[in-house]
This record gives C-alpha cells, sequence and structure tokens, in this order.
C-alpha cells in the first residue's frame, strides 16, 4: 500500500517543499524513515505510535518505509510528524477525503495533541506560491499562518479532529485571514522625557530620517542611553511588505506570540555586550539568525560600544554594508538579510571623562589610546553620524518647559521618508542611507556652492570613499528634513559636522 503526503521543511530562512511517501509492505514488522532526516525526525516514529495508540488505531503490522522526498535535502525538527501520521492513514486507507493539494505540519505529543512548531509562515508563504490549496497547522500557530491570504488554513488541536475532517466526520473550517493592527506609539519611551540636549536630538532625528547608523559618545550620565532607547518612537511605522519580511525571521527563531502572530512595530534590540559571535551575527550547526538579523527593518542598539569583543564587532563590517549576513555550515549556506540602523553608545575612556569640561580623566593618554582603539578605524567609518552627548546642565534639568515629544519629531519623519518614498519608487531602496554609489549622483544632486564646499572639505579632511558617500547621503536627508530636492551648501556643511569625532578622538591614538 502506497501513499504520499505534502509537508513543508525549513533550513534557514528557507522553506522548501517535502512530499511523503509512504509504502506498507508485508514482511517483518519495521517503521523506518529515510530522506536524510536527522535525529529528530527519526524519533517521530515513537511519537506517531503512541498518538495512533490514543485514537484507538492500531499500527500496521507490516512493513513500514517512509521517504522524505527530496532525499537529498536534510530534514530537520519535528515538522513532518503530522504529515507522517496522515500519510500512514491514507496508506491504509482510513480516510475518505483526499489529501491533494493540501500541507500538513505539526508535532504529535504522545497523546494525540498537536504542538505548536516555530517558523510557520515561511513555509505557508511557500505553500502558497506552490499552487496549494490549503495547509493543516497546530493550533498555536494558526494565526500566524492566517496572515497569509490566499491560501485556507486548517487550525488542528488533536489528530482526533484531523481524523473527523478526512473520515468526512466532522470538517473543520478554515481560520478567517488575521488583519494586523496599524503600528501602536502607546506605551513607549517618548523624547519629552529628555532634558535638554538639542543637538543631540536633532542628530537622532536625522538618523531616524534617512535609516542612517550614528554613534553616541559622551560622559556617563550624560543621556546617550535614554536617548538611544527612544529611537523607536520616531521611526516610521513598518510597511506590510516590511513587517512580513521580518516577522519570517521572528517566526523561525520563536519570538512570536499566538497574540501577536505579526511584528507591527519596527524591532528594538539591544544584546549585552558579553555577546558571542554567533550570537550577534548568527550561526550554529543549522544557522540560526542573530541579533543582527532579528533586528532587521529596525534598531540595533550596542550600549559600552568599547566593551564588546572587537573580533564580534569586526564580524559586523560586512553586514553593515551588504545588508545580509551569509552563514556557511557542513549542512549548507544560509542567507539572513540584516537591514537595520546601528546605534551605538559608549564612553571615551575606561573612566569615563576624557574631555569632559569640568571632571579630571584620571586614565592618562595610553589607557584613552588603548580604550579607544577597541574600536577600528573601517568599523568607526561606518556609522554615518557622530555624536557627541555632553553632560547635561542645571538649567536644563531644573527647567520647567515642555520638551518636545516624540509625535511631533516622528511627523518630521515620517514626511521626509514620504519624500524618500517617492524618489526611490520603482527601486529597491527604502531610505537615503541604502543608496547605491551609482545611483549617488542621480539622487544626490548638489548647487555649486553645495560642492565647492565639499571639495574643500574633502580635500582639508582626507577623507575616504566611504566618508564622501556617507556624508553625501546625511545631506541628501537633512535636505529632505527641509523640503528640498538640491543639496546646498548648509545641508553639506551640517553633514559634515556629524564626522567630526574621529578627528577628535581617535587621532589621540
Amino acid at each position: 500500500m502506497f501513499a504520499k503526503v505534502s509537508s513543508l521543511g525549513l533550513f534557514g530562512l528557507n522553506a522548501f517543499p517535502v512530499d511523503v511517501e509512504i509504502d506498507i509492505s508485508r514482511a517483518l514488522p519495521q517503521f523506518d524513515i529515510v530522506g536524510l532526516p536527522d535525529t529528530v525526525v527519526r524519533e517521530s516514529r515513537e511519537r506517531i505510535r503512541a498518538a495512533l495508540r490514543a485514537c484507538d488505531i492500531a499500527f500496521p503490522v507490516a512493513k513500514v518505509m517512509v521517504n522524505l522526498a527530496p532525499a537529498d535535502t536534510k530534514k530537520s525538527g519535528s515538522v513532518h510528524d503530522m504529515a507522517i501520521f496522515m500519510a500512514i492513514l491514507e496508506a491504509m486507507r482510513m480516510t475518505d477525503v483526499k489529501t491533494e493539494g493540501c500541507a500538513f505540519i505539526g508535532e504529535l505529543s504522545l497523546n494525540g495533541d498537536i504542538r505548536g512548531i516555530n517558523g510557520v509562515l515561511p513555509m505557508v508563504i511557500l505553500a502558497r506560491e506552490k499552487g496549494l490549496k490549503s495547509v493543516f497547522v497546530p493550533y498555536a500557530n494558526s494565526r500566524e499562518a492566517s496572515v497569509i491570504k490566499g491560501i485556507d488554513v486548517y487550525a488542528v488541536k488533536n489528530v482526533t479532529e484531523l481524523i473527523s475532517h478526512f473520515r468526512n466526520e466532522k470538517l473543520l473550517t478554515p481560520v478567517e485571514n488575521y488583519i494586523p493592527p496599524q503600528t501602536s506609539y502607546e506605551n513607549i519611551l517618548d523624547f519629552a522625557d529628555v532634558r535638554g540636549q538639542k543637538s543631540a536630538k536633532k542628530a537622532l532625528e536625522i538618523a531616524a530620517a534617512g535609516g542612517h547608523n550614528a554613534i553616541l559618545i559622551g560622559s556617563p550620565g550624560s543621556g546617550k542611553s535614554m536617548l538611544s532607547k527612544r529611537m523607536p518612537s520616531i521611526l516610521p511605522p513598518l510597511t506590510f511588505e516590511e513587517a512580513l519580511e521580518t516577522s519570517k525571521i521572528h517566526s523561525i527563531t520563536g519570538l512570536l506570540s499566538a497574540e501577536q502572530p505579526i511584528i507591527t512595530e519596527r524591532p528594538f534590540r539591544s544584546p549585552h555586550h558579553t555577546i558571542s559571535s554567533a550570537g550577534l551575527v548568527g550561526g550554529g550547526s543549522v544557522p540560526k539568525p542573530g541579533e543582527i538579523s532579528i533586528a532587521h527593518n529596525g534598531l540595533l542598539f550596542l550600549d559600552e560600544l568599547a566593551e564588546f569583543d572587537r573580533r564580534t564587532l569586526e564580524i559586523m563590517r560586512q553586514p553593515l554594508e551588504d545588508r545580509k549576513i551569509t552563514i556557511v555550515r557542513a549542512a549548507g549556506s544560509v542567507t539572513y538579510p540584516c537591514s537595520i540602523m546601528l546605534i551605538a553608545a559608549m564612553n571615551p575612556c575606561p573612566c569615563g571623562y576624557y574631555g569632559h569640561p569640568t571632571k579630571k580623566c584620571i586614565c592618562g593618554m595610553k589607557k584613552v589610546s588603548s580604550y579607544l582603539s577597541k574600536i577600528s578605524g573601517p568599523l568607526l567609518d561606518r556609522f554615518d553620524l557622530h555624536i557627541e552627548v555632553a553632560p547635561v546642565e542645571f538649567k536644563d534639568l531644573s527647567s520647567k518647559a515642555n520638551e518636545e515629544p516624540s509625535s511631533e519629531i516622528r511627523k518630521r519623519v515620517v514626511a521626509a521618508r514620504e519624500m524618500q518614498n517617492k524618489r526611490f519608487k520603482g527601486t529597491s531602496i527604502t531610505c537615503n542611507a541604502q543608496i547605491t554609489p551609482d545611483k549617488l549622483r542621480q539622487f544626490c544632486p548638489m548647487d555649486d556652492s553645495a560642492e565647492k564646499l565639499f571639495q574643500s572639505i574633502f580635500d582639508r579632511l582626507g577623507l575616504s570613499a566611504r566618508a564622501y558617500d556617507r556624508i553625501l547621503k546625511v545631506a541628501r536627508t537633512i535636505a529632505d528634513l527641509n523640503g528640498d530636492e538640491i543639496i546646498k551648501k548648509q545641508y553639506i556643511a551640517a553633514a559634515a559636522q556629524y564626522r567630526s569625532l574621529d578627528r577628535k578622538y581617535w587621532s589621540q591614538e
């Protein structure tokens, strides 16, 4: 007796179709699974036997051979349990409804319940692309799967429901499509809480408007972390395409919940400085995404940047440029997107008071130089904005005047992003920070005075080609915030000022 049922597999972020083929033949009782299964897949034999007993179905006394095709692709996890279970039922002629056009994904428990799994979202997207009509998923993953339109999603709590449906006894009904809510900025930290620091706030507004990377340097207690943690409140809302792309990454890492089946707010990730290289950029025998990918379409905040392992930081250099990270392992290679805004904060020295206007630094130049050298020149060059956060003055802290709320800043950021959306329509670029070198001349036109000033700054400061590109992109964003299509002299001057801290601090080495 032969049967074939469709399932779906997952390697990294890439889903792939799996055909569960089963042959039950007269021979010594045996239950084998072939097709490059890992240990978890092979263990499904015991889960399936127990689930059949739980619904009073005798396991066939015969040779049961299950093949997971394609046989040359490694299968991992418990995602194929439900499909193997259905293939056995169909091979035993215990179903009345055909399984053609249906895909099954889910883990079986010993009592016949169906447990939730990770990575449902990319698998359901693939099922729709492959022309499948319906997909059966665990009840815990049903809202996540129902985000995808154009395919019927059936939520299954246990194998009894599954058997009743395919025996035409009690049919399941498709889950209604989940409509995600709009981005909410309630219960989020607000810039109105930050006293003073007008120049730092303006710089972060520019960063948010253009999607630029920024580094904040200042003494302890000046408000670097406080400012950075309020950045999500001024970022533009996610588009549905961005939300879906971000949710796929969160789905495979198990970060989506039944209550929130799709990400509706831009991610904000703030890993501790003891994080490993694999934790930051991803890794493992079956490569998993790291913090840099989990923050995709959002913000990655690295506090106390100089305390991170230098090798860990250097690994980020290429992903920051390419906006993707490729991890190669013996099992295969996988590419994760990591289009992020990187915000970093650090002290200028171990004691934190080098360059402070009133407090004396006790480190000495050798310690200061050693501390700053933990941040290499190439990594520093990847920050579009260098922001010096000065100590807050007493008059600002004691002022009774209200500070500008995040909602007002966000309006300007959104207006600037709308200009960029119109400019980049029909391209893969979504913000100024993503402008490629071949498009700079087209999207960043300067008037004559701006070009002369930029040439003078470039020659005097000895800027790199990357610094040239980034200053021009920041000037483009400043022009957008002012509603100008042409980059003027003052915008170049302002953008160049945000590249000065490397000469103030790192030139002391």
